[in-house]
């Protein structure tokens, strides 16, 4: 089961490109812009002494809230990416198969529909958010040294300004975290897509956001109730992993307030809330159902 499991999902990075791809081209553009942002600042002599001036007087925690700031940043970008790429990819995995009739050939294969439906939901739940995480990391180490070597050229002290005030460690272990539970929290949603993958003829997008957006209105003009449009914020909305605020508050530079106390986002994250929720549990029992669906769906669906 292992070694099958290990085999599928090297597949899918080979028949998706798009898995490794699309994080290194955002953290190629991302390093670019930062490149040429500074290239641009140089130009402001006066402007760059007087704010390097300042920084060097400010206290270890604003220099670390402004680092903090700029990473997360940084990591917002790869989250919306890894958003839209799994939704895409679910969508189209077990569809593209049926189109192109390469569902065939792994049919002749020893491996059973439950392996290969299983494997896609690793790929997506997991493997995509570990490789966007990874293309995290690289881009802010590769974004730091870019700014040491523009803050050196410029006559400050990069070791002070930058490394000795840098949340790395902190800023990774948070993330990482958040990269893990996002998949888990919106499994409802990547159960749902895979089972459309596995089923329609066409157009697998509109498949798959038109009931999503249909039901909610025929249930408020039906029944008066918003029960489903709810359940859809909640998911989309209010994740119960920060501590004391919403989810769209933790990536929030002006919530980053700079108190007493050193900037922490793992300090914010509260693991404990986040899976004894129920809502957590309730989605995985949801994406299970699907699941299952898609495994259904795919043993049993015509190829045409």
């Amino acid at each position: 089961m292992i070694v099958h499991q290990l085999t599928l999902i090297r597949r899918e990075i080979w028949e998706h490109r798009s898995i490794w791809m699309t994080p290194l081209v955002i953290a190629l553009i991302v390093s670019l812009m930062s490149l040429t942002g500074q290239v641009v600042v140089s130009g402001f002599d006066q402007a760059v002494d007087i704010a390097i001036l300042g920084a060097s007087n400010v206290g270890e925690n604003e220099r670390r809230a402004a680092i903090t700031a700029f990473l997360v940043g940084i990591s917002i970008l790869f989250i919306l990416a890894m958003l839209v790429l799994t939704v895409f990819y679910s969508l189209d995995t077990l569809y593209a198969e049926r189109k192109d009739k390469s569902i065939l050939f792994w049919r002749s294969l020893p491996i059973t529909d439950a392996e290969t439906v299983v494997s896609k939901l690793v790929t997506a739940g997991f493997l995509i958010p570990l490789v966007s995480f990874a293309a995290v990391i690289l881009t802010h180490i590769v974004n730091l040294i870019i700014s040491s070597i523009w803050l050196a050229a410029q006559g400050g002290d990069a070791g002070h300004l930058i490394w000795s005030s840098v949340p790395l460690v902190d800023n990774w272990a948070a993330t990482l975290i958040v990269f893990v539970a996002l998949p888990l929290w919106m499994s409802p949603f990547l159960g749902w897509f895979l089972f459309v993958s596995a089923f329609t003829k066409r157009s697998p997008l509109l498949v798959a956001f038109l009931p999503i957006l249909v039901v909610p209105m025929l249930e408020r003009i039906i029944f008066g109730s918003a029960i489903f449009s709810e359940a859809i914020f909640v998911r989309t909305g209010k994740m119960p992993l920060f501590r004391g605020m919403e989810s769209a508050d933790f990536f929030d530079e002006d919530k980053l307030s700079v108190s007493g106390e050193a900037i922490s986002l793992l300090a914010r994250i509260d693991l404990a809330r986040f899976l004894t929720s129920p809502s957590l549990w309730l989605g995985l029992v949801v994406c299970a159902l699907f699941t299952t669906a898609a495994i259904y769906m795919r043993r049993y669906r015509d190829e045409s």
